[in-house]
């Protein structure tokens, strides 16, 4: 979660100081946020890779995390079903 802190205040600061010094030398605003927009896109994908990685080495981690609590509850829902049916077949049956 740190590393994704991180590289979010960095691209939006990027994203920022680029902004404001195309305001500060007059370029309209409509064309300003796009071009800072792509400008900082650009520099946080070339020069915070490290970062980047990081952050996907997170949610990558954070995703198997999540998948095995899932399949947990899954097979604990899958026996709780397979019990049930087993249940109403021998009532049936009997």
């Amino acid at each position: 979660m740190r590393a994704t802190i991180k590289y979010t205040v960095i691209r939006v600061v990027v994203f920022a100081v680029i902004l404001a010094v195309l305001l500060l030398i007059a370029v309209p605003w409509y064309f300003a946020t796009p071009i800072a927009a792509l400008a900082g896109f650009a520099i946080s994908y070339i020069f915070f890779r490290t970062t980047r990685d990081q952050v996907a080495l997170e949610l990558a981690h954070r995703g198997r995390r999540n998948t095995r609590d899932e399949v947990v509850t899954q097979d604990s829902d899958t026996d709780a079903e397979d019990a049930a049916l087993d249940r109403s077949d021998s009532d049936n049956s009997a």
